[in-house]
């Protein structure tokens, strides 16, 4: 038997554990399956305590070690601090400021998100520098449909998300833990260059939600616009003003899911809440970055024409009438598996309704060959970009205009 060639499983199972000098048969699979169990386990702290130990830290979070901490950050009611400008809560507590969740955080705890945890009072990041999923995908399966079209984009994940969607297509990376994934380390300027060399003049943040590794983020937006290249963001809008404020200033396209248009179903199917997300979509939108605008439409759950209605009056209202808005098929997945995929008939409905509140591009999503998978220009009627799928069969805008009767198509064309 050449021990060289078995694994660990293999080796254990064939020659026994060795204690002390001797050989020990453990004929008992019950016993096998304890020490295989304890082995895995073992290996899995090992790498947790590796991960925690080499992890950076964190921005946007507050530590009751820190010097000017203001307890009314974490403290809401002034009844609870009862005259108190100072508290020793035993242990050293950090409040993260990334999202709207505002976790406090315990001692060796990681906030809802799980990609950052508290290191002796410092927030540190598990998921910088660690991409656990890269495709390369055309820019409208994200989508985006009004921004470089036709384009490819490097894509990668991290783990890790602040809300748990019942429907989520991606849960596996979402809601798992970044020690689940024992990857490479990988630097920023890696990431631009391994897309400069898939020849991708686009760097997508996306599968999970992108926020969580904010500091990975950042740097990688900034090291690809040194090699001209673009840096979007596809998120589901729920994080705070500041870090937004900082993806706004290296990001050039950012798409928001809007989920739901009622504080009841982001709480009952997304444990968050809409007004956040609201906020950030008026941000992105002041700040000129291109955004574009997700409505997953989930039968029974989100669908009806009022949620619709006030959807769209919202979004033409706030945002204007230019930004895409793109309502997408649900198909079962996750925790939703009860439920049937979107009816067409419902798609073509919302769309509708937002092209009668004046909303000029309304698109039917996740149904491929549909009409209204297309840009027509507001102006003459006429289609200005076909698609199939996720690929673009026609173009006809020419330097950010209609070919046809010369109106301008809002977005990002070259």
């Amino acid at each position: 038997m050449n021990a060289q060639n078995l694994s660990r499983r293999e080796f254990v199972s064939k020659s026994g554990l060795i204690i002390g000098g001797s050989c020990v048969a453990l004929s008992s699979p019950q016993l096998l399956r304890e020490l295989f169990s304890w082995i895995e386990h073992s290996h899995e702290i090992d790498y947790r305590e590796n991960l925690y130990k080499d992890a950076p830290l964190a921005r946007y979070w507050l530590s009751t070690e820190s010097e000017s901490v203001d307890c009314s950050t974490c403290h809401a009611s002034p009844s609870e601090l009862k005259g108190l400008t100072q508290f020793d809560h035993g242990q050293k507590i950090v409040k993260c400021l990334l999202c709207a969740q505002g976790c406090v955080i315990k001692e060796r705890e990681s906030g809802k998100c799980r990609a950052r945890v508290n290191v002796d009072g410092k927030l540190r990041s598990l998921v910088y520098g660690r991409p656990i999923a890269i495709h390369v995908d055309p820019i409208e399966k994200k989508p985006f449909y009004h921004f470089l079209p036709g384009s490819q984009a490097y894509s990668l994940a991290t783990a890790g998300c602040p809300l748990s969607c019942q429907f989520c297509q991606n849960w596996e990376i979402s809601q798992a833990k970044p020690e689940d994934f024992p990857v490479s380390f990988v630097q920023p300027d890696g990431i631009v260059g391994s897309a400069s060399s898939e020849k991708a003049p686009i760097i997508a943040f996306t599968y999970n939600e992108p926020t969580v590794f904010i500091e990975y983020l950042t740097d990688i937006a900034r090291s690809a616009r040194k090699a001209d290249l673009r840096s979007v963001l596809v998120s589901c809008g729920f994080m705070n003003e500041q870090p937004l404020q900082e993806m706004c200033d290296v990001l050039d396209a950012i798409k928001i899911d809007l989920k739901g248009f009622s504080e009841d179903f982001y709480h009952k199917v997304s444990n968050a809440e809409l007004k956040p997300v609201l906020r950030s979509i008026k941000q992105v939108s002041r700040s000129k970055v291109h955004l574009e605008i997700v409505n997953l439409v989930v039968p029974t759950l989100n669908d009806s024409d009022k949620m619709m209605d006030d959807l769209a009056n919202w979004v033409f209202g706030e945002v204007g009438p230019d930004v895409p808005l793109h309502f997408t098929r649900f198909h079962p997945d996750y925790k939703l598996l009860n439920l049937p995929p979107t009816p067409i008939s419902t798609l073509e409905r919302a769309r509708e309704i937002a092209m009668s509140k004046g909303i000029h591009y309304a698109f039917v999503g996740n149904v491929p060959g549909h009409p209204g998978n297309a840009t027509y220009c507001p102006s003459c009627g006429k289609l200005v970009i076909n698609r199939s799928g996720f690929f673009v069969t026609e173009n006809h805008v020419k330097d950010g205009r209609c070919e046809y009767c010369g109106h301008t198509i809002a977005g990002v064309w070259k």
